[in-house]
């Protein structure tokens, strides 16, 4: 591996950037709706029947987008019951995104919001301190298990925080996705960080498996345009290419022979589909519900 090759996660301002670019030219988000207005209804018909409170924990939230359309779809499960919406979420940043999204947003009038600025691990382990475990009917971990270091550990932990007739929700990359086969191929070439984990829904359905509990796996085509990856000192190509790689400046300091490879294999069908001339990783998505 060359040495000047270093980590994505090492320049936070980089990172950022280049995950903003990620979300524009992929449909992540739209697919993630997609579940939310079609299947997520289903999922939470029954967790808070005969209560008179509804319980949310939602574990690495970011700013909120998500958050406040799952908030939505409870909201109309069961019109006018309090809904209590507790964020763990390690980045001020995205905390102050979050807040100001509420604000901003009307029809949220029967739900209180608290966040934590912490780590999942440090909420679980700040909670097993108090030794008094709160029951939660609906948790939801988004997009967050590549950052935990123990994922069976946290897996059991938050199993046991659900109540009765309460689901947890996790959304990761397909197994079947385009991820899943770039990091088999070249994780071992490109540069680790301990910060980031190669999970898949395949890993985590084995583990859950394993703990013996029981689950749904929905799975969504999701892509992402990386046409600009092949166009020579396009900046937006070359921040997806970071993304990609989770690399600092990929294109700047990975040996010209891995480069290579990555980007012949990116264009094959086992990675992407080519459609009207753009080239779309495949950027799959899993939905999998836990059951209490």
């Amino acid at each position: 591996m060359a040495s000047s090759m270093r980590s994505l996660f090492s320049d936070h301002g980089r990172y950022v950037e280049s995950f903003r670019r990620f979300l524009n030219h992929s449909t992540e988000h739209q697919c993630m709706l997609e579940f939310m207005d079609k299947t997520l209804p289903g999922i939470i018909a029954r967790i808070g029947d005969t209560k008179s409170e509804i319980k949310v924990l939602s574990i690495g939230g970011g700013a909120g987008e998500i958050d406040l359309q799952i908030l939505s779809k409870v909201q109309a499960q069961y019109p006018g019951v309090c809904i209590t919406n507790e964020v763990v979420e390690p980045s001020a940043e995205q905390i102050a995104k979050y807040k100001e999204l509420v604000a901003k947003t009307s029809n949220l009038k029967n739900i209180k919001f608290a966040w934590h600025k912490e780590t999942s691990s440090e909420y679980q382990s700040r909670i097993l301190e108090k030794k008094e475990l709160q029951k939660w009917d609906f948790i939801h971990m988004i997009q967050m298990l590549y950052y935990v270091k123990d994922v069976p550990a946290t897996l059991k932990f938050f199993h046991s925080l659900l109540g009765t007739s309460a689901k947890m929700l996790i959304i990761l990359v397909s197994g079947s996705s385009g991820w899943a086969k770039l990091w088999e191929k070249y994780g071992s070439r490109l540069p680790r960080d301990d910060l980031c984990l190669y999970i898949t829904s395949s890993d985590l359905t084995q583990m859950l498996d394993n703990l013996g509990l029981r689950y749904e796996c929905y799975d969504l085509l999701s892509t992402m345009d990386i046409s600009d990856c092949f166009i020579d000192g396009n900046e937006n190509g070359d921040l997806l290419w970071d993304f990609l790689t989770e690399t600092y400046n990929f294109n700047a300091t990975a040996p010209p022979d891995l480069k290579a490879e990555i980007a012949k294999d990116l264009q094959e069908p086992e990675f992407s589909a080519k459609k009207e001339g753009k080239v779309l990783f495949n950027n799959s998505l899993s939905f999998i519900v836990i059951e209490a």
